[in-house]
């Protein structure tokens, strides 16, 4: 019995561990969540294209469409960062040289109102991105609401 309370002990301690890095990790600010997928390094505007409607009926879900003007093995990757959600980083999309083009789509949640900014890593190890303001009329329910 020993050896099990011991072992269970050591795995709640390790998700503890692994709960806490990831919160500490976590950028709490656009910029900062930006920054921490770039290495710091400057985001030139241009060249991807965010596709989302301008005007929200509902937050709960949300089209988006990205794609890059780009040669598809010239793109790494292309990640999407939230101004207002509780988790910035909202999705990142990795394409392969195979990729016949550089164009993703899915659906998200908006908590309100808020920006939204996809920016694209290239293979030269430059970025590129683009950014649209988003007005949501029904937002989606946030941790801790009971929705």
């Amino acid at each position: 019995m020993t050896g099990r309370r011991h072992a269970l002990r050591i795995g709640a301690g390790l998700a503890a561990v692994a709960f806490t890095r990831r919160a500490a990790a976590a950028p709490d600010t656009l910029a900062g969540a930006i920054a921490a997928f770039t290495g710091g390094a400057p985001a030139t505007a241009g060249g991807v294209r965010l596709e989302v409607a301008a005007l929200v009926d509902n937050g709960n879900t949300v089209p988006i469409t990205v794609s890059v003007d780009e040669a598809p093995g010239r793109v790494e990757s292309v990640a999407v960062f939230n101004e207002r959600n509780p988790e910035r980083d909202v999705v990142r999309f990795v394409f392969g040289p195979r990729a016949s083009r550089v164009r993703a789509s899915t659906r998200i949640r908006l908590a309100t109102s808020q920006k939204l900014v996809a920016v694209a890593r290239l293979s030269d190890g430059t970025f590129r991105s683009d950014t649209v303001d988003v007005v949501v009329t029904l937002a989606a329910c946030i941790e801790g609401d009971g929705g």
